[in-house]
């Protein structure tokens, strides 16, 4: 797990806090007011189900770890073994090296470098900024190789609303597509309306009611055309994932043994995503970097009252 780095500060008359871990980027917890927004596991575990990853430079999954670039096979290490794919990027075992820190927010940064499967070379870096509400991520990825680059960003928060159960919660979607899968959770080419399906998540379903390993494309766009998705609980309180343009793609993944010091409970991961699973082979959404370009692109969670 190496280091972890704690932020806090008092915004707007709340206070906030978050906790920041040394390997893989990953957001370990925030808190506004003392109300937990991400779902714990135990000290010295290991983040179960991916929580809180960096996902680069793809999220999701290649299909056999396969996909062609310049008419060559590029074969990436398996890294699902029970579906046979390679899973959320190359920077999951990366430890990452702290770049700027201040008591609200810390910028972290970690190299991909070329390697079978991927021969490319990025420079990477991931912002945490504690704000009044939340939080906000920015990601910025920089082409420090000779030639183009493809990448796609994704992370992998694990989302919940303080001592409420995540079974009570209530999940909103703001998208009107749900890319298909086979067998193997590798998209099919096909997408489909959610509109009358047991998809449409527009006006919320309970997470009791629900197992998800599913992925949205046709996000509803805001005036400053990011999107918004939350959990609702009974009292009316949200916990909001605000994604920037750059992300026009979002899963939902469930589970009802995640770790936690009480005991497995049920958990939901509403995952910001750049571009679907398979990206590297179907192209869609998939950015291509020029030499010495930089993307940028942003992402956050904020805690809202009724």
């Amino acid at each position: 797990m190496g280091e972890h780095y704690e932020l806090q500060a008092t915004l707007g008359g709340r206070t906030q806090r978050a906790v920041v871990t040394e390997v893989a980027g990953s957001l370990r917890a925030l808190e506004v007011d003392g109300v937990a927004l991400l779902q714990d596991y135990p000290a010295r575990s290991a983040p179960p189900s991916c929580a809180g990853w960096v996902l680069v430079p793809w999220p999701n999954r290649v299909a056999d770890g396969r996909w062609t670039y310049d008419g060559v096979v590029q074969q990436l290490d398996i890294t699902e073994p029970e579906n046979g794919n390679a899973l959320h990027g190359l920077l999951s075992a990366t430890p990452y090296t702290v770049a700027h820190r201040t008591a609200d927010s810390i910028t972290l940064t970690a190299d991909v470098a070329a390697a079978p499967g991927y021969p490319f070379e990025l420079s990477t870096a991931v912002r945490y900024q504690l704000s009044g509400d939340g939080l906000r991520v920015t990601h910025s990825l920089t082409n420090t190789g000779s030639r183009s680059a493809p990448a796609a960003v994704g992370a992998h928060p694990f989302l919940r609303l303080g001592g409420v159960p995540t079974d009570d919660l209530t999940l909103v979607i703001n998208a009107d597509t749900h890319l298909e899968v086979d067998h193997r959770l590798n998209p099919t080419g096909a997408s489909t309306d959610v509109q009358g399906t047991r998809h449409d998540f527009r006006t919320g379903q309970p997470i009791r009611n629900v197992d998800l390993d599913d992925a949205w494309g046709g996000v509803r766009r805001e005036r400053d055309g990011g999107s918004l998705h939350y959990l609702e609980a009974p009292d009316g309180r949200q916990v909001q994932l605000v994604m920037d343009a750059s992300f026009g793609y979002l899963q939902a993944f469930t589970t009802r043994i995640f770790p936690t010091d009480e005991g497995p409970v049920t958990a939901v991961a509403v995952e910001p995503m750049t571009a679907p699973a398979d990206a590297f082979n179907s192209g869609e959404g998939l950015r291509w970097l020029a030499p010495g370009e930089t993307w940028h692109l942003s992402w956050g969670i904020r805690y809202r009252l009724p």
